[in-house]
């Protein structure tokens, strides 16, 4: 049996007809896919027509209204910063921010502006008058002299607008001008006053370009008021080393130069002061023990000086009885010179007041004083309280190595010895009181200190044992 031949396709054919009936489906197929994206367009094009209809009011005042009310803003801010608060033409801040109302009044976010607008012309209030005040002050040279003075008005409108240029620049023209002032004081050898216009200086504008030079020049002055009083020193120009040496530590309390000099100002005056009475020039001693206290002088050294001159004026008392005879005057003498034996022997240079070897020296040269008897015993003396000095500090005793310095410095107030002799006894007063803190004797150690402040307050080792002390809790005056 033949078999049917197979089935044979339309486009297998006729392949011609076969191309045209594809690409005719193609195109059907793409225009039913356009209608539907048609259909779509239509419907999104609605939609953002409808949305355009309804928020055309906002868009429109975001993109019109926003930059003028930020414009306005701006201008606003400006004229308070400069004083305006209202002007006739318009330009003033009440005005400008009154625009900025009218403006924004339909939008939900006017309350909040308001209320910001109304603390800006809060802060703002007042602001032109205080620099119209504060310029008056400064053309009147009142820069720095109570709150109704130049700097403290244009500080308080820099503290509401710290940007202010008019109260940035008139502080800036005050300040140069003040410290102008104050080293024009540090020239003159104010040195308190020049820095304390520094100092307010600082607080108003710790950065002011004229600051630096004006510090300098105030360091430069303290240093020459440090020299002018350590010449007036060596030229024993008491009053006027001492006003120099107080003026640079009015300034810097812990100058050491300064303390080194002030204490050996009070020394000098001191041993001026007991040399005069020895004198008896009772005023000019009592000129220079005044003096010595004003600087500083301890409270031992000026109930030494005080019992010295109490002695002279006893001694001048006793060369101004009346009627005593020669062989009196002789007896009184040789009981002196007798006291004077006793009191050496026993260590008793210069106390107990009225009982010792100084004493009865004073009195026996009241009585006598070109007796050879009365020399010779005060050439001994001299020596004598050099060696008990020595002894005692050997042996670390340290308060008769003081008595006996004492002495030394009454009948040789000048001597070259002694500023050697008081350093020493100050460092081992400061090494006792040492050994004796790290026992526990927190009161021998603040006496130490006190004693060491007496003899060399500039001592290098000084501060580190009153920080030992104040830890130990000891007291400090």
């Amino acid at each position: 049996m033949e078999r049917e031949p197979p089935h044979r396709s339309h486009g297998a054919a006729h392949p011609a007809l076969d191309r045209v009936r594809r690409e005719s489906r193609w195109w059907w197929l793409q225009a039913r896919h356009a209608r539907r994206v048609w259909r779509w367009a239509v419907l999104a094009a609605a939609a953002v027509f409808v949305l355009l209809v309804l928020v055309r009011k906002p868009l429109a005042d975001w993109f019109w209204d926003e930059p003028q009310i930020e414009q306005l803003l701006a201008e606003g801010d400006r004229a308070l910063a400069e004083g305006r608060l209202t002007a006739a033409d318009g330009s003033g801040a009440r005005e400008r921010y009154q625009a900025v109302l009218a403006l924004d009044g339909d939008r939900p976010q006017a309350d909040a502006l308001a209320q910001q607008l109304q603390a800006r012309r809060r802060a703002g209030a007042g602001i032109g008058a205080l620099l119209a005040q504060a310029r008056n002050a400064f053309a009147a040279g009142r820069l720095d002299d109570g709150d109704s003075s130049a700097l403290p008005l244009f500080q308080r409108v820099l503290t509401l607008q710290p940007d202010n240029l008019p109260a940035l620049e008139g502080r800036e023209d005050a300040l140069s001008d003040l410290l102008q002032q104050a080293r024009a004081q540090a020239a003159r050898g104010e040195l308190a006053t020049a820095a304390a216009i520094l100092q307010r200086a600082h607080q108003f504008d710790a950065g002011h370009s004229d600051l630096p030079a004006s510090q300098e020049a105030l360091a430069q002055a303290i240093d020459q008021r440090l020299q002018q009083g350590q010449r007036a020193l060596k030229r024993q120009q008491l009053e006027t080393a001492g006003d120099s040496f107080q003026a640079v530590l009015a300034v810097t309390a812990d100058d050491p130069a300064a303390l080194r000099g002030r204490e050996q100002t009070v020394q000098a005056l001191l041993a001026r002061s007991q040399k005069r009475a020895d004198d008896f020039q009772f005023e000019a001693a009592d000129k220079d023990a005044a003096l010595a206290a004003g600087l500083g002088a301890s409270q031992a050294a000026q109930q030494q000086l005080a019992q010295r001159l109490q002695r002279a004026r006893q001694a001048r008392q006793s060369l101004q009885q009346p009627g005593i005879s020669t062989a009196q005057r002789e007896r009184q003498l040789r009981d002196r010179l007798r006291q004077i034996d006793r009191a050496e022997r026993a260590g008793q240079w210069i106390s107990p007041p009225g009982h010792s070897a100084f004493d009865a020296l004073r009195e026996a040269q009241a009585l006598a004083p070109r007796d050879s008897r009365v020399k010779a015993a005060a050439a001994r003396l001299l020596p004598a309280s050099r060696s008990c000095f020595d002894d005692n500090l050997r042996q670390n005793r340290v308060q008769a190595a003081g008595a006996c310095l004492q002495a030394w410095q009454t009948l040789a107030p000048t001597a070259a010895g002694l500023p050697d002799a008081r350093a020493r006894l100050a460092q081992r007063w400061l090494a006792i009181g040492s050994e004796r803190l790290g026992r526990g004797d927190v009161e021998f150690a603040a006496s130490a200190v006190e004693q060491v402040r007496r003899l060399q307050p500039d001592l290098a080792e000084l501060a580190a044992f009153e920080d030992r002390l104040r830890h130990a809790g000891g007291h400090i005056d």
